[in-house]
């Protein structure tokens, strides 16, 4: 099994959610392999979510995301953890998109066309998310607004593919039992990667 440099993304903005417990598992299990892992949570970050206050303030981006986007450069694979909030993700962790992934460094549009460069090209992800609503009904009743957010706008526009997709539902009233396994799961998961 070839090595990997992985960046795990923890979009929960809480300290204690089973969202960081999940990021943990992944860690643990990558780190297991021998694997270079960099673990983000983006409630430890400190920029400004509001892209228009940032702009009004011409200035440079934070050093937290200057780290970020060096941490997204160095890796070969990047996991995203987020819950599903209204069917799409956090503000914590759209924020995060919206300042991080920037024109020039994510992606860059080409004069006079409506393509655009995929600059992080060579890359592959993986997106965990829990959710209250069951799989199947957020897949069939609702179409999975999320992923297509996070796996086809958001990390295939800048080149990140593949994607692999891990769905854990439903969260609210879950067991002590059915969040271990989960947590088992996830760590198999990032013990067998390929």
């Amino acid at each position: 099994m070839d090595k990997k440099k992985i960046l795990i993304i923890n979009g929960h903005p809480n300290q204690n959610s089973f969202c960081r417990a999940l990021a943990d598992a992944y860690h643990k299990g990558s780190k297991s392999e021998g694997h270079e892992v960099q673990l983000l949570h983006l409630r430890d970050l400190e920029f400004t979510l509001d892209l228009s206050k940032w702009r009004s303030l011409n200035t440079d981006l934070e050093p937290d995301l200057l780290r970020t986007q060096q941490l997204i450069t160095w890796a070969n694979h990047i996991v995203v953890i987020h819950p599903v909030w209204w069917g799409s993700v956090p503000a914590l962790l759209k924020g995060f998109f919206d300042r991080a992934l920037t024109s020039g460094f994510a992606f860059k549009h080409r004069e006079n066309s409506h393509l655009w460069d995929k600059l992080l090209s060579g890359k592959t992800g993986h997106i965990i998310y829990t959710g209250d609503t069951p799989t199947w009904v957020y897949k069939l009743f609702y179409n999975s607004p999320s992923v297509k957010q996070v796996k086809k706008i958001t990390l295939e526009y800048c080149g990140i593919k593949p994607v692999k997709v891990t769905a854990i539902a439903p969260i609210h009233n879950s067991t002590a039992e059915f969040r271990k396994k989960w947590l088992n799961k996830i760590e198999a998961i990032a013990k067998n990667q390929n």
